[in-house]
């Protein structure tokens, strides 16, 4: 009679930078790298949440600015740090996170990285509606910001149609919101010539991307919407990275793709439209978040929490930027197109270097 040999057990495959934890007949899936990314990307946005705090358009000294950060100061100085600095960065930052998740559903549904918010459509379609809602009035100089979401369904919708589907690659999904953003911009062009000159002005700033007059009272809305949003962009993403090989596998893989696809459009839609609502069209965020954080966590992962964090900094710094470069401030929309021009350039190279 010959002895068994005991039964080996195969050691269970996890990514290079992964750790497996188990608890019970629970197990997780640490990711070491993007862990380490989103600290790194947290201790930075700290500082740029300082330095925005403390930078100035005015002649107001970094001395001054302190003192009205830390309350110490004058009624005036604590009253222009604390209620209207502290309140638009906060603002910024929510703005950023969510165009950066938006961005990184975006790319990884088309299978582009050119394929975001900016370019398909969606945020001209909420910049027309907020718009659009002023027609009239002689006293607003800034819509609405729940209009965002509605005009970027509207616009996502009608550009899906028009290309038969998000499709595999994508580009026919470029095309069409190119045009479809191409048009609506005319008529949002159209809305505003027709505006009183009273709120013209302001209307155009926010137009461009601006966060001036935004406050706690629009941050605390925002932050709910987001509270939301966020984890069940979280569960997209990780359903969406079986869709990055493609549909074939990933439905054996017990996927259903066609939800997955629209449940991952949808909150990407309503991300980039609540994103706009409040801070205006603000350029190249989505764009830049998910590719800068792609390259931070790796490419085997889609990053939602880091695209949210590079583009909470992102918008941070423009913000800081525009009240230190020129002699008068400059809407974060402003600084963020002419750092997002050569960024484009170089994803572009890197596109035609990688092919």
């Amino acid at each position: 009679m010959t002895e068994r040999s005991p039964a080996v057990v195969p050691a269970p495959l996890t990514p290079p930078d992964t750790v497996l934890l188990r608890g019970g007949t629970l197990s997780w899936l640490f990711p070491r790298r993007t862990a380490a990314v989103a600290l790194g990307l947290s201790a930075l946005i700290a500082v740029l949440v300082i330095l925005a705090t403390l930078a100035s358009s005015t002649d107001m000294s970094l001395a001054r600015s302190v003192s009205g950060l830390l309350g110490t100061g004058d009624r005036a100085t604590n009253m222009i740090v604390r209620d209207f600095r502290l309140p638009r960065i906060v603002v910024g930052l929510l703005v950023g996170g969510a165009l950066g998740v938006s961005g990184c559903l975006t790319q990884t549904l088309a299978g582009n990285r050119l394929a975001t918010p900016d370019i398909i459509g969606v945020n001209e379609g909420a910049t027309a509606t907020v718009v659009a809602s002023l027609m009239g009035s002689s006293s607003a100089m800034i819509g609405d910001w729940w209009l965002g979401p509605v005009g970027g369904v509207g616009a996502a919708v009608l550009v899906v149609l028009a290309a038969g589907g998000m499709g595999t690659r994508g580009y026919r999904v470029l095309v069409v919101g190119i045009g479809v953003s191409t048009v609506i911009g005319a008529v949002t062009d159209l809305v505003m010539s027709r505006q009183n000159q009273s709120s013209a002005g302001g209307v155009f700033l926010w137009s461009v991307g601006s966060l001036n007059g935004r406050d706690y009272g629009v941050a605390l809305p925002l932050l709910g919407v987001l509270a939301v949003l966020v984890p069940l962009a979280l569960v997209a993403g990780h359903r969406l990275a079986l869709v990055r090989f493609d549909d074939d596998t990933a439905s054996a893989l017990g996927l259903n793709v066609v939800a997955a696809r629209g449940a991952a459009l949808a909150l990407a839609v309503l991300l980039a439209g609540v994103a706009v609502g409040v801070g205006g069209p603000i350029s190249f965020v989505a764009l830049a978040a998910p590719i800068l954080a792609s390259r931070l966590c790796g490419p085997g992962r889609v990053p939602v929490v880091g695209s949210a964090l590079v583009g909470a900094a992102l918008i941070a710094a423009a913000d800081a930027l525009g009240r230190v470069i020129a002699p008068v401030e400059l809407p974060v929309g402003v600084v963020t197109s002419v750092l997002g021009g050569p960024f484009l350039l170089w994803v572009l190279f890197g596109r035609e270097e990688n092919a």
